[in-house]
């Protein structure tokens, strides 16, 4: 990729290249230049993307999100609901998932990440009836090219034991514990620039026993901290949250986390909108992170996050779009626009900018996810970036600062997007399958949700 407006690089030393130039070779970034300063022969590249009139930035990371959820979007009793009883409506119909269904919501999902540039994402699979299986989920992403945390949720506590969710969608805990091993050992990729691993992922203190969150974190850390297989879950979302983990384990969710082994670098939580001072201190001093959801939590009015208190605390955090039946969309460019403006709502004009916000996008997401060669472009680093163009309307007048102006005006469209060196989204398409067919096949699946 050459002759970029603008490249940038989120390096160290936050680069930012007029006239940029990116070479890799086999999936991974060998130079970051003005283009003039190339060697000769990266110049004859078996692929060359002219990114004139454009910004080139790293893949955005998202580290929090329900694929399954597309199919569910906006569905009217749920419309109004705050958390619990969003999830009271929706689990019966999630209860009729089928392996298609997780198959084409996950390349939806997918496609709509891509396209709002994404080049990373988790997903946080925790419902699996009518023979329906991560493996699914991760059959189909590999065919559309995202990189991919498949996070294998579980639900285990129903309702007859004193949980949120129906006893239909709950399974015994040691069929979690035996299939979420049967995954690690076999698609869990520990290398560098592995395109898919596996996270261990219990859902919510709400919906799984302290034993199966306490075992959970035993199998996680009995591969090693070298195949870096992370734990993932929920927590301290809104207020009935809250109640509910002192009312059922008399504590804190930061305590509660604390208690079961849910602290260290490996470890990273959804929302964690009423984190007390206390619960970020205790993150901060353990790397925990925070997979900071805005959309979400706005839609289903829990609140809004203290992102800026655990920044300054050291907390590492992330951004994330959450299901796309919470939010109700999943484009992550959108998000972060959401996040540096709903931080400036709690802290005022000051409280976050544009740069810090990419930074929480790019490097944050990869931080939190336990990586080392995503969220920047530099040498051996994985080809994870997007362009977008600047000659859209929305970007009219913004030339003074191109890459504040991401994130402040008019959310663009993605140019193109390369993931691990394959180009996965060409002239503001997909490249890698058929998005109107498969866009037919998802309607078909949605309505029949809703029969």
């Amino acid at each position: 990729m050459r002759h970029a407006a603008l490249l940038v690089t989120m390096d160290d030393a936050r680069r930012e290249i007029e006239d940029g130039a990116v070479f890799a070779r086999d999936g991974v970034i060998e130079a970051v230049a003005p283009t003039g300063e190339l060697p000769p022969q990266m110049g004859h590249a078996d692929e060359v993307i002219d990114a004139r009139g454009q910004i080139v930035i790293p893949g955005l990371v998202n580290t929090h999100h329900h694929f399954y959820q597309t199919l569910t979007r906006a569905i009217r009793p749920a419309q109004d609901a705050a958390l619990f009883d969003w999830l009271r409506t929706l689990y019966p119909r999630w209860a009729r998932l089928t392996p298609e269904m997780v198959q084409v919501s996950t390349q939806t999902a997918a496609a709509e990440l891509l396209l709002s540039g994404c080049t990373t994402s988790s997903d946080h699979h925790y419902l699996f009836p009518n023979g329906c299986r991560l493996d699914d989920s991760l059959h189909a992403a590999a065919e559309i090219g995202i990189r991919f945390h498949a996070a294998r949720g579980a639900m285990s506590v129903g309702e007859s034991a004193g949980g949120l969710p129906p006893d239909s969608v709950v399974e015994s805990e040691a069929a979690i514990l035996a299939d979420t091993q049967r995954l690690i050992e076999t698609w869990h990729d520990p290398a560098r620039h592995a395109m898919q691993r596996i996270v261990v992922a219990p859902c919510s203190p709400f919906s799984v026993s302290r034993e199966l969150m306490r075992d959970a974190a035993l199998l996680a850390r009995s591969f090693g901290s070298a195949h870096g297989v992370g734990l993932h879950t929920h927590l301290a979302e809104n207020d009935s949250d809250i109640e509910y983990t002192r009312r059922s384990f008399g504590c804190t969710p930061a305590e509660y986390a604390e208690q079961l082994g849910w602290l260290g670098p490996d470890v990273w939580h959804a929302h964690c909108v009423k984190l007390d001072r206390a619960g970020i201190e205790m993150f901060a001093r353990t790397g925990t992170g925070v997979a900071h959801c805005p959309g979400s939590n706005m839609r289903l009015g829990s609140g809004i996050a203290p992102i800026r208190a655990m920044r300054d605390a050291g907390v590492p955090v992330a951004l994330a779009v959450d299901g796309s039946a919470s939010n109700d969309a999943g484009h992550l460019l959108a998000e972060a626009r959401l996040a540096l403006l709903l931080q400036r709502v709690a802290g005022g004009a000051t409280a976050m900018s544009a740069r810090e916000m990419l930074e929480i996008a790019t490097l944050g997401g990869a931080r939190v996810l336990g990586r080392d060669d995503i969220g920047a472009l530099s040498p051996g680093m994985s080809a994870d970036l997007v362009t977008i163009a600047l000659d859209e309307i929305g970007l009219a007048g913004a030339v003074d600062d191109p890459l504040a102006a991401l994130l402040l005006c008019h959310v663009p469209s993605v140019r193109h997007g390369v993931v691990n060196g394959r180009v996965v989204v060409r002239d503001g398409r997909i490249s890698t399958l058929d998005l109107p067919r498969l866009l037919e096949r998802h309607q078909r699946l949605a309505r029949a949700l809703l029969t």
